[in-house]
């Protein structure tokens, strides 16, 4: 029996810049909060809480102390977030994962150029949230293609974004099919030409780039355990992955979730999980299948 972590799991490098943030300024500060859960990843939370990471929200600002630390997790945040921490004398550790402040940038500037803008993402995820704010709440969030070609104006200029850790194959369809019915428009109305538009494939190369590998490492395993928070939107698009190519794909959040028969009459365990998944839990979980669920080699 072997139990294998997979080596391209665990943080990235977004998340690791977040996390490095918040370590550091735990060093000299007794506590700093954190807006939002600082990661989907609630074993990683609780770590963090221990050493004086305290998780809030924008309506406890006025509760805090002035000068206290607010931490802006690797999601981002809209420019209403900044102004009301400099309302009540807030200091502001921006932890924003610089691809997510390079896309915020992109989409303000076509939101100054009068752009109907449109993310494909999901429309109670900080990231959006972050996105749409940037457009003062101008942006049309949709999560597939049916919404897409409900709420899309094809007489405007436009351009379509993505939050980044949505599908990279589903973005491309969307992408598809706004150019084709944009055409389409001009054919109906006998318009002279086809408003502008622009598919900007925001999502994140570290998310994108996972996926073969993990085919890969999937079907090699007898069993696949996923380790990643219930709230990680990259963590559910990974598994899905996971479970198309091993039909014996688990998901947990923590290692007391594991189940013995998952595990009967198998050679080989995989254990991987999302770019929000510490590799100090997938060692552990790890361990306590080695320990407590069957008898194996250690690799």
């Amino acid at each position: 029996m072997k139990v294998i972590i997979d080596k391209g799991a665990g943080f990235c490098w977004g998340v690791v810049r977040a996390v490095d943030f918040a370590q550091n300024e735990l060093k000299t500060s007794p506590k700093v909060y954190s807006l939002g859960d600082i990661i989907h990843n609630t074993a990683e939370v609780k770590r963090l809480n221990a050493l004086g990471l305290e998780t809030v929200t924008v309506a406890d600002f006025p509760k805090l102390e002035k000068g206290s630390k607010i931490l802006i997790r690797a999601h981002g945040e809209p420019p209403s977030t900044y102004s009301e921490a400099l309302k009540y004398g807030l200091e502001i550790i921006d932890a924003t994962c610089p691809v997510v402040t390079k896309v915020q940038e992109r989409i303000r500037k076509f939101h100054l150029k009068g752009f109907q803008i449109l993310i494909f993402g999901k429309k109670d995820h900080a990231e959006v949230i972050g996105l749409k704010g940037v457009t003062n709440g101008d942006a049309k969030i949709i999560k597939n293609l049916e919404e897409a070609l409900q709420v899309t104006d094809f007489s405007k200029p436009t351009v379509l974004f993505s939050q980044t850790t949505m599908d990279k194959s589903d973005f491309a369809v969307i992408a598809a099919k706004l150019r084709e019915k944009i055409q389409e428009f001009v054919v109906d109305t006998m318009e002279n030409q086809a408003a502008e538009f622009h598919a900007k494939d925001t999502i994140c190369g570290q998310v994108s780039g996972r996926e073969k590998k993990l085919r890969e490492f999937a079907q090699t395993m007898d069993v696949i355990v996923f380790a990643a928070g219930k709230k990680s939107s990259n963590g559910k698009v990974l598994f899905n992955i996971c479970k198309e190519e091993n039909p014996r794909t688990y998901f947990i959040e923590e290692k007391n979730e594991l189940q013995k028969e998952w595990f009967e009459g198998v050679q080989s365990i995989g254990i991987t999980g999302a770019t929000s998944t510490p590799h100090w839990l997938m060692s552990d979980i790890k361990n306590e299948i080695e320990l407590n669920y069957l008898q194996t080699e250690v690799f």
